[in-house]
């Protein structure tokens, strides 16, 4: 079985999971039923339990799903003692849903999977031992890989159905209103973590800070949950983000970084009320001060800036070129604390974000996406997933989500080390080439032959040097040699879905 971009598929695993092929990144208009959790209704006026671990027998059972959130990012003390609690009482059999798996939850993740705890994991990524753990077959099921918006439309329509959701927050009532912005461990924007507060069975949240009743501005309500626990500390603060992330001095990443620039200011999307969403690199954030000025030359504002926001971002809101900024995840501790303060960076949902099965998507609305890759192809299919050794370490976050934009940049250097990123055939496909518009190294740039109007618009801009894709694959592979075939088994350690929840790809056993 082959789906849409030419990527063989495990027929017997397809039926097996009742899966579609990918087909089209046109997700059209269908009428979708959302599910609802079920609810033990409360009439208590305090929540309030000093031991976790009587809440995780009173809600755990083999065979559940359960959940957490990664915004405290490699800050996160919650996933851990959750675990611990869980190995020691000998659950088994169960379904790991996260928003994502950050450095910190490794290690235990793996002792989990070796005891028998853990057979089933769905998650937006997985770098290090976990990726390499499983990359080598150590878990029993396919890992399910999702980006941020389908795991919001996932759980909304059942496929992801979590029993216990357990959250950590840095503050909270004793009732259970909380939000990102207030206590020692401040993070932001509950994005991520509001989906698991409205659809699970049961609501967990894990704070370190009991506030005064009743605590706002409430992100996750009193109404979605069961228990809160006090525990010791919930995150390390220093290791959630630095402070304004410092703009790179790297030559490499300025170049593309000012390349990006003129092909956004020379495209027919630069203009007055425009909305731009950019990642976290060095590259991106260099990309946001080049936008800055550029903007300020041209006297224009953009509507809104959208997806994980920096420092240079909200500066940018600060500044009044943009004039909001829509906020499911922060990235540092600038970011984090703006939203405290600043009644115009909204605090967005995941599925508000990127559910392709909405009434309305804010990435719907985008008319510009920088995004990074591992690797892209001369179909200009991005991997943003595995490395060039085959083995799983990164995240598909709100890649394909933010692909959709009316025009979607990949800035990526040539190559990396002895390691081309153009290649002729990517490793995995995450996101279809058909959501892409420019490929932007130190370079220059490629444009997808889908796209005549840019190659009109782009083609004569000074210092913008214009290549085939195919060129800039020569080049590279000129540059590196050509590496030997990857080996892998027939086995499937993971299925990649694509937004509206088909397959695009599978990622093989690496074979020893």
């Amino acid at each position: 079985m082959k789906n849409n971009v030419n990527r063989e598929l495990p027929e017997d695993l397809m039926k097996q999971l009742d899966y579609k092929p990918f087909e089209t990144t046109e997700i059209g208009h269908p009428e979708v039923q959302r599910v609802a959790p079920k609810v033990t209704v409360t009439t208590g006026d305090d929540k309030v339990v000093e031991s976790l671990e009587d809440v995780v027998k009173k809600t755990v059972k083999d065979g559940m799903t359960i959940s957490f959130h990664h915004h405290f990012r490699n800050g996160d003390f919650v996933f851990n003692q959750v675990m611990d609690i869980i190995l020691k009482l000998g659950i088994k059999d169960l379904t790991l849903a996260p928003s994502s798996l950050t450095g910190v939850m490794n290690d235990k993740v793996i002792e989990a999977i070796k005891a028998g705890t853990i057979t089933n994991i769905t998650s937006s990524g997985m770098r290090g031992s976990l990726g390499d753990f499983v990359s080598h077959g150590g878990l029993k099921n396919p890992v399910i890989f999702r980006s941020h918006g389908n795991r919001a439309r996932s759980i909304e329509n059942g496929n992801i159905k979590i029993d216990v959701a357990f959250l950590g927050v840095p503050n909270s009532d004793a009732l259970g209103n909380a939000n990102g912005m207030n206590g020692d461990a401040v993070f932001g924007s509950l994005g991520y973590a509001l989906m698991d507060a409205q659809y699970a069975d049961k609501v967990v949240l894990l704070t370190d800070n009991i506030v005064d009743y009743p605590n706002t501005p409430a992100s996750i309500k009193q109404t979605q949950v069961d228990y809160v626990v006090k525990v010791d500390k919930v995150g390390d603060p220093d290791k959630i983000g630095s402070g304004a992330t410092r703009f790179t001095k790297d030559p490499k990443e300025l170049k593309i970084a000012s390349m990006v620039n003129d092909v956004i200011v020379n495209s027919p999307y630069f203009k007055d009320g425009f909305s731009f969403q950019t990642g976290s690199g060095g590259a991106a954030l260099a990309v946001t001060r080049f936008l800055r000025q550029s903007m300020i030359d041209a006297g224009i504002t953009a509507s809104f800036a959208l997806g994980g926001i920096t420092s240079p971002t909200v500066k940018l809101l600060e500044e009044g070129l943009v004039k909001k900024v829509m906020d499911v995840q922060d990235f540092d501790k600038g970011a984090a604390a703006s939203m405290k303060n600043n009644q115009n960076q909204q605090e967005i949902d995941a599925s508000w974000y990127a559910d392709p099965d909405n009434k309305g998507a804010m990435v719907d609305q985008l008319d510009v996406a920088i995004l990074s890759a591992l690797e892209i192809d001369t179909n200009f299919n991005v991997n943003v997933m595995t490395g060039s050794d085959g083995v799983i370490r990164g995240a598909i976050g709100g890649h394909q989500d933010a692909a959709t934009s009316k025009l979607t940049i990949i800035s990526a250097p040539l190559v990396r080390g002895r390691i081309a990123t153009v290649v002729p055939d990517v490793t995995t496909v995450v996101t279809p080439g058909e959501s892409v518009d420019v490929l932007v190294t130190e370079y220059g740039i490629a444009i997808n032959p889908r796209r005549k109007d840019l190659q009109d618009a782009l083609s004569n801009v000074p210092g913008l040097p214009v290549y085939d894709i195919h060129d800039l694959q020569k080049l590279a592979e000129s540059k590196v040699g050509k590496p030997e075939p990857l080996q892998f088994t027939d086995r499937t350690v993971a299925l990649v879905e694509y937004r509206d929840g088909t397959i695009i790809d599978t990622i093989k056993q690496v074979k020893d």
